[in-house]
């Protein structure tokens, strides 16, 4: 659900006024929708499969790991793919992991669908506005954070199967603290842009909602038991709903 918000946000920076809201602008929507949550199905399909026995120790309850699907209608689900799995297996070394997801969901997600729609549902030539830029640089750091916040609950069983992920090498504390202050970073610079806005909804909006999101965000981080895998996770839970579904949804405002 959250992936659909964050396309359907950015989706919507490019649009200049209320009558671009025209049933080519949702069908064009959809045709960029649907095959990405086509892949992205794939993508978390996939790495189930092959993190099967990882997923024992750090998320029991996922399908596979947990035995409500067999393993054979997994593959079947992904079967259609062809693929040199050992050489994309980029979880084994932190550093292209959390490049590959800086990548994807910084700069790939948010440029192109923002001139899908743009040049190819709207017909304006490409600009890159403001909102725009202040997407993939938000995105940029909270994509880093997901990079890094996820492995923190997964631990054990990394440091079992040999993962070197950032979380195994330098302590779960150390990573849990630097991902809150990246993402207090964000929120901050979110508030001084928001506050340049020469519309006054969008700079009321974006600079209250963002101190709340920040207040909420240490005050989450305060209470979190690292010892608890269940803590840890909800508090992942809570950095993608808020980040990503109000931020980005805020972020609109910001022109």
């Amino acid at each position: 659900m959250v992936f659909v918000i964050g396309i359907t946000s950015v989706s919507l920076l490019p649009l200049e006024s209320i009558c671009d809201l025209s049933p080519a602008f949702f069908v064009g929507l959809l045709k960029a929708l649907i095959p990405s949550i086509s892949m992205n199905i794939y993508v978390v399909g996939l790495n189930q499969l092959f993190d099967v026995e990882i997923d024992k120790v750090n998320k029991p309850n996922l399908p596979l790991a947990s035995g409500e699907f067999s393993m054979g209608f997994g593959i079947t689900i992904v079967s259609i793919f062809l693929l040199m799995l050992p050489l994309l297996r980029w979880k084994r070394n932190a550093f292209l992991a959390a490049t590959c997801i800086l990548i994807v969901r910084a700069i790939v997600v948010q440029l192109a669908f923002f001139l899908h729609i743009q040049k190819y549902v709207l017909g304006r030539p490409m600009v890159f506005t403001k909102s725009l830029v202040f997407a993939v640089a938000f995105m940029c750091l909270f994509s880093t954070v997901i990079a890094l916040f996820k492995d923190i609950p997964d631990v054990d069983g990394d440091r079992d199967f040999g993962i070197q992920s950032f979380t195994v090498s330098l302590g779960q504390e150390r990573v849990f603290w630097l991902c809150v202050s990246m993402l207090l970073m964000a929120y901050g610079a979110a508030m001084v842009i928001g506050a340049s806005s020469p519309i006054l909804l969008s700079k009321f909006v974006t600079v209250i909602g963002h101190c709340a999101l920040a207040s909420l965000l240490w005050l989450q981080a305060r209470s979190v038991n690292l010892a608890s895998k269940a803590s840890v996770t909800s508090f992942y839970m809570f950095i993608w709903k808020a980040s990503e579904s109000i931020s980005i949804g805020m972020m609109v405002l910001w022109k």
